[in-house]
């Protein structure tokens, strides 16, 4: 996403396929379940957009393959401790550009990063580690509140579902399938920003015009091959 590449937690394991549950929102509980559409639609062109695409990508020269959640770790730490750096770097990267992230990182890393170490550093000197990543006095909020939960509920580790990882402090829908999928080796659904949110709906991959990254995601893995 060549170079070496930190995986997981460096365990040869099965990728896992999960199903995600969602908290409905308050207009989607007002209007009952729904049954998921029948497949069958697809983008017209989506198998030659994607040889394009992948074509232009084959260098992977673009800073998230050399700086993204993949690489902001130490391969070294124990696996809780490596599933945590990797939930803090898609914490940080909001906003944020890789080079900024990875900065962050190393010089959080630098101090020891665990859990206990974040709570235990104040929070003028987290501030200052992790700027300048964007919105970063709310990081440092969202930061020290989620590491709390993660001591008091799961013994230092991060949750193993999308849903608990979204009920977190600073998570959002993004942050969780690709926490899963880099910290647990475990495919959850597809990750969506607003790049991607954006660039899915100029290629025509949406059936309709999608107004958010989370509708686009659902969009997507309404017909997007397993």
């Amino acid at each position: 996403e060549g170079k070496k590449s930190h995986g997981p937690a460096k365990r040869q394991r099965k990728t896992q396929k999960l199903s995600v549950a969602y908290e409905a929102s308050d207009d989607e509980k007002g209007e009952g379940a729904k049954l998921p559409e029948a497949p069958g639609w697809e983008p017209p062109d989506w198998q030659q957009q994607l040889v394009n695409i992948r074509t232009m990508r084959s260098g992977k020269d673009a800073p998230v393959d050399q700086l993204g959640a993949e690489h902001c770790f130490d391969p070294n730490a124990p696996p809780k401790v490596r599933r945590y750096q990797v939930l803090l770097s898609l914490m940080l990267s909001s906003q944020t550009k890789d080079q900024v992230t990875a900065g962050a990182m190393e010089r959080l890393r630098a101090r020891g990063l665990t859990v206990d170490s974040i709570l235990q550093t104040d929070d003028s000197t987290l501030g200052a580690l992790i700027y300048p990543v964007g919105f970063w006095r709310s990081k440092v909020k969202f930061i020290k509140q989620t590491s709390a939960i993660l001591q008091q509920r799961y013994g230092g580790d991060i949750p193993s579902s999308v849903a608990e990882l979204v009920a977190l402090p600073g998570v959002g829908p993004k942050m969780a399938h690709l926490a899963m999928a880099v910290a647990w080796g475990a495919v959850s659904g597809i990750a969506v920003d607003t790049h991607v949110h954006r660039i899915a709906n100029r290629l025509g991959w949406t059936k309709t015009a999608t107004k958010s990254p989370e509708k686009t995601r659902a969009a997507l893995e309404a017909w997007l091959p397993r």
